[in-house]
């Protein structure tokens, strides 16, 4: 029996995607093949034309059938690499994205720098655990906590830690701070929080919008969480801790007026994603 031609099963493929809009059509192509066949993209182009089996081509079109309803492939796979690892992700969470890494590596940085043996690390809003497993993984004498106001996500949350080795996190369902008690206090508080405006959300790629929306947006200016989170995280930290933060492009200088009108705070720094992109703020107190 004559081998499938590879090359020629990705490229229709990749056509297919390109033409409701994918534009890594053939990228993606290459993962949803490569994931099949439990191999890497490279071995796939190797050998992996002696391994395609009649079932293993309905799979592959029954993917790519729902690919082209612009479902996130994520959610289709169950995964998402993230800091080199793989985690599993499904529609309780929100994608992670690579300019969340931003925020893990000055994290785990900062860490670095303390001179206490078991820093205590507050995660906000965790969702599939990215940012606590990765600072975990990558600062292993962090004492860590994570919080949700989502039972779900706290379930993908907890599958990561264990899957991945990152235990023990502690986990608690919290709407921002609630489940804390007053006297806790950490070296470092972190979050990726919801900060798409309201009105912007019916504009946003159908593959965005199969996210939780209660991870996307967050009022008038997407400022709402951020502006809680900016109030009330001065009261969890240690003297001299800070708070680092993802935003949105457009929303810099409005939260650096809401800082410099903090006295708790004495500064703050914000830093540029890859696409020079304004990304993540570091909130330092007295």
């Amino acid at each position: 029996m004559e081998s499938p031609n590879l090359n020629k099963i990705l490229q229709n493929a990749a056509e297919r995607l390109r033409k409701v809009g994918i534009d890594a059509g053939e990228a993606e192509a290459e993962i949803i093949l490569s994931h099949l066949l439990l191999t890497e993209r490279l071995q796939m182009y190797l050998e992996g034309a002696s391994k395609i089996t009649p079932e293993i081509l309905e799979k592959f079109e029954e993917i790519i059938k729902r690919r082209e309803t612009r479902y996130p492939l994520q959610f289709i796979l169950g995964e998402q690499y993230f800091y080199g690892r793989r985690f599993y992700v499904n529609e309780a969470v929100m994608i992670p994205t690579p300019e969340t890494e931003l925020l893990c590596e000055n994290a785990v940085r900062y860490l670095g720098t303390l001179s206490c043996d078991s820093p205590a690390v507050l995660d906000i809003g965790t969702g599939a655990g990215v940012i606590a497993v990765t600072v975990a993984l990558e600062a292993p004498k962090c004492k860590m906590t994570a919080l949700d106001i989502s039972s779900e996500a706290l379930e993908v949350a907890r599958k990561n830690a264990n899957d991945l080795g990152a235990n023990p996190i502690e986990f608690r369902e919290s709407d921002l701070f609630s489940a804390l008690q007053s006297a806790e206090t950490f070296d470092l508080i972190l979050s990726n929080p919801p900060y798409i405006a309201d009105g912007e959300y019916e504009g946003l790629p159908p593959e965005v919008k199969a996210d939780p929306r209660i991870a996307l947006t967050s009022g008038d200016r997407g400022l709402d969480i951020i502006e809680k989170l900016i109030a009330q995280a001065p009261k969890y930290l240690k003297p001299g801790g800070k708070f680092m933060f993802e935003i949105g492009y457009d929303q810099a200088e409005w939260i650096a007026e809401i800082v410099d009108k903090d006295e708790r705070y004495r500064s703050h720094v914000l830093f540029k994603d890859l696409n020079d992109i304004d990304r993540m703020f570091i909130l330092s107190v007295h």
